[in-house]
């Protein structure tokens, strides 16, 4: 069984995930500058690029870095859908245990990334965002009311899941690959930002900030997002605070996730069997630990499932609590886990 918890002391890859389109000034640098990033001993990378149907030439040019460089793995759309698309293929094609968001505009700079995964490997985060409105050393002054839009919207998100975020729209957005491949990504364009913001929040996973320098371009450099994706980000906040479309559907996540909104519900089956419980718990099928929670703290707890999403949930909420020891332990395999 493959563990949903870093082992910092196994080899580990990270995707990083670049939605392209339109960006032959700047792609080839920008490729050069992620390729140069060192990270720790055991850290490998591949770059999953996804070149969004371009028509100035980039694809020409992502074809020939890809044929010298075996990191590289390139894949092209036939028709633009925008980068929530580009985003999907990407992470559907990613073979890393952690995945990464990184734009080709040269806006960000990837010799940040060590930071974002340090948070990511010491088991303290399971989503982490760079924020460019965090104390740091530099950042380009720029548009104001890009700014001011970029706020506002982080403040709408946040008033629908009850985050304290200062960057909602940042492009860095790094979690374990298991999350983002579990995670429906219906957006097709900017609006994934804000998808993906109430989908962490709704699975309530812990989310880390890390100030980010940032260089942000002006229209004439090519910037591509406008206000007319600001009134789409707002729907989108909209629509993904009404419905709870937070996992891919295998093994009942959807369901589980309804009944662990039945708090109530939970609590009594909780109450009912703890009169005969010791310190030392083993459970069957712990699903999204719905039961868990309300058992905890143990000195010893012991949890199954079918599943190892629902594993890595669980490992999450019983380090959270304080538990002694963590056994995990799957029903198709034999093998035991000690976190």
């Amino acid at each position: 069984m493959q563990s949903e918890q870093i082992d910092q002391g196994q080899p580990l890859m990270l995707s990083i995930l670049i939605p392209v389109y339109n960006e032959r000034f700047h792609v080839e640098e920008l490729l050069e500058k992620v390729l140069a990033v060192r990270f720790q001993d055991g850290v490998s990378t591949e770059l999953v690029v996804v070149d969004d149907c371009s028509t100035d030439g980039t694809g020409d040019i992502l074809r020939r870095i890809a044929e010298k460089e075996p990191r590289i793995r390139l894949f092209q759309h036939a028709r633009n859908q925008g980068k929530g698309a580009a985003i999907r293929t990407a992470v559907r094609e990613a073979r890393g245990d952690v995945v990464v968001i990184q734009d080709a505009d040269l806006e960000y700079d990837p010799a940040e990334l060590p930071r974002l995964l340090s948070l990511i490997l010491s088991g303290d985060a399971d989503v982490v965002y760079g924020s460019r409105f965090l104390t740091y050393e530099h950042k380009r002054v720029l548009y104001f009311w890009h700014c001011l839009g970029n706020k506002f919207l982080t403040f709408l998100s946040n008033a629908f899941t009850n985050l304290d975020l200062t960057d909602m729209e940042t492009c860095y957005k790094m979690t374990r690959a298991s999350i983002l491949k579990s995670i429906p990504i219906r957006s097709d364009r900017f609006g994934i930002e804000p998808e993906l913001t109430a989908k962490f929040a709704k699975r309530n996973y812990r989310i880390y900030e890390v100030p980010i320098s940032y260089r942000g371009r002006t229209y004439r450099e090519g910037k591509k997002i406008t206000w007319k994706d600001g009134c789409k980000a707002i729907l989108a906040i909209l629509r993904y605070w009404c419905i709870d479309d937070v996992y891919e559907e295998r093994f009942g996540h959807g369901i589980l996730f309804s009944l662990s909104r039945a708090h109530h519900v939970n609590r009594w089956m909780a109450d009912t069997i703890r009169p005969y419980l010791g310190n030392r718990v083993l459970e069957i099928g712990a699903g999204l630990a719905n039961i868990t929670q309300e058992l905890l703290p143990r000195d010893e707890y012991t949890v199954t499932d079918i599943d190892e999403l629902h594993l890595s949930i669980c490992a999450a909420c019983l380090r959270r609590d304080g538990v002694l020891q963590f056994v995990a332990l799957t029903y198709r395999s034999p093998s035991i886990l000690l976190i």
